[in-house]
């Protein structure tokens, strides 16, 4: 990367704005929100910083271009495959240890790896750095049928981070660095031990780092940035996310909240304004000749909907329901009443669930408790939406009122029972307003056994697949 000096800065400058600028449309395509006004920012910054310090050029463009620390481990990705440490393979004087055979002593790069990770100055003068180079050059190089490649896969279970904890951990304590951690071993206590945790992760990330390096010097950083730049919290899938992909889908949920329940409040004040007040305003267009000059109002009075909830909490189709209804609850101001109904074949009031719950661990608890011990499951265990919607309407029909919002939860899947359309066409006549949100692409809808498109003849249904989706969706939809 040109830095240029006093004299080339001329010829440096016009090549660092469009690599910048490239950055950050990189940024934009990945859905993160840079403005002009940050882009000059960074680019002010870049004047100031030392570009081949990589760690401050990172974190001043990271403290320009991001307002949302959500967004952090997507800008970080990108910002390694625009920024990278160089092309090719670094250039060492060592090599991995091996075995008298002549093959890898993986054993003994492990220990190279814990020692080097509980020492901060091997970090500081580069041999850390070295080591993971020839990790990933030596244990994570294959040949494929493209050529040359390079596998984080292949070399992080060789070299597996999470085994290292323990050494990490005793080396840091000054102690030997055999396997162990129990007793009154080194490194036991819990502050080696944290410590040794994030470093192993550490570990974990820079040789991912790595490999999408050196595969971006031989594929190009296009090609790999399709797979190696992870989604945004908000964009990642419900239905197929991962366990550590759904920690991140929670932690959107309440600056989410925040948000919708300020844009709420704004169209529920400029919706409550009154309706006109015609008596009174002919009266005051005495003083105009008979001429309505100015309208007024009768007094607004203002009120809080009510809400019904009914969601499948069947199989996959749980993480959506429990996404949506943390973003209810944390809403739930905004409403008169929140009545929340769950099912898998039988559908049962769960309210009293979540009204003691506020909390992240809280939450969570009510959900399994609720899943655990409501009669939401009779029958075979599979969801059958006819059978819930009949059973709504028999037990708790007279719950929906022309004041409130009917909203559904689920992908509509009936396991090939009846779809009992004649139940819902009930249950949206009773409600004011009524909404279907299916976690499944639109595509999907109708294949199989999904009832959907018969279902959206007869409700508006629409297409939440994650938390961007759902929040449009809440914001647009829900009465105020």
């Amino acid at each position: 990367m040109p830095t240029g000096s006093s004299g080339g800065a001329a010829v440096d400058e016009v090549p660092l704005i469009g690599h910048l600028t490239g950055f950050v449309d990189e940024l934009r395509a990945r859905g993160i929100v840079v403005g002009p006004s940050s882009l000059i920012d960074a680019a002010q910054a870049m004047e100031v910083l030392d570009l081949l310090d990589r760690r401050s050029l990172r974190e001043g463009l990271a403290a320009t271009l991001i307002s949302d620390q959500m967004h952090r481990r997507v800008f970080d990705v990108v910002f390694d495959l625009w920024f990278p440490l160089g092309t090719g393979a670094r250039t060492a004087v060592t090599a991995l240890p091996r075995t008298p055979d002549g093959e890898i002593d993986i054993d003994e790069v492990r220990e190279m790896a814990a020692t080097m990770l509980a020492d901060d100055e091997a970090a500081a003068d580069g041999r850390l750095d070295a080591l993971i180079a020839l990790i990933v050059d030596q244990l994570g190089r294959y040949e494929s049928t493209r050529g040359e490649a390079f596998s984080a896969y292949q070399a992080l279970s060789q070299v597996n981070p999470q085994t290292l904890i323990a050494k990490i951990a005793a080396a840091m304590a000054g102690g030997d660095t055999d396997d162990g951690g129990l007793g009154d071993r080194p490194g036991t206590e819990p502050l080696y031990r944290r410590a040794a945790r994030a470093r192993a992760a550490d570990l974990r990330a820079a040789i991912e780092a790595e490999t999408q390096r050196r595969m971006a010097g031989a594929k190009g950083r296009e090609r790999v940035a399709d797979y190696a730049v992870p989604l945004l919290p908000e964009d990642i899938n419900f239905l197929t996310a991962g366990a550590s992909e759904l920690a991140e889908i929670r932690r959107t949920i309440e600056p989410l909240a925040r948000l919708l329940a300020a844009k709420l409040e704004i169209r529920r004040r400029r919706a409550h304004r009154g309706a006109v007040d015609v008596r009174q305003t002919l009266r005051a267009s005495m003083s105009t000749g008979g001429v309505p000059i100015e309208l007024s109002h009768r007094k607004p009075r203002p009120g809080r909907p009510e809400l019904t909830i009914i969601c499948d909490v069947s199989g996959s189709v749980a993480g959506f329901s429990q996404f949506t209804l943390r973003l209810v609850y944390a809403l739930r101001q905004q409403f008169s009443k929140v009545r929340v109904f769950a099912f898998v074949d039988t559908v049962d009031e769960v309210t009293d669930y979540f009204d003691r719950g506020a909390d992240d661990e809280d939450f969570g608890a009510s959900m399994h408790r609720m899943i655990t011990t409501a009669k939401i499951s009779t029958r075979d265990g599979h969801s059958d939406y006819g059978n819930m919607l009949v059973g709504f309407v028999d037990e708790y029909g007279d719950s929906l009122t022309h004041r409130g919002a009917l909203l559904i939860l689920g992908d509509a899947r009936t396991n090939y029972h009846d779809p009992r359309l004649g139940a819902l066409r009930e249950l949206t006549d009773r409600a004011r307003h009524a909404y279907w949100l299916n976690p499944e692409a639109r595509r999907n809808w109708g294949t199989g056994d999904s009832a959907a498109t018969e279902y959206a003849e007869i409700i508006e249904m629409f297409e939440c697949r994650n938390a961007t989706q759902l929040g449009r969706a809440i914001a647009d939809l829900l009465p105020v």
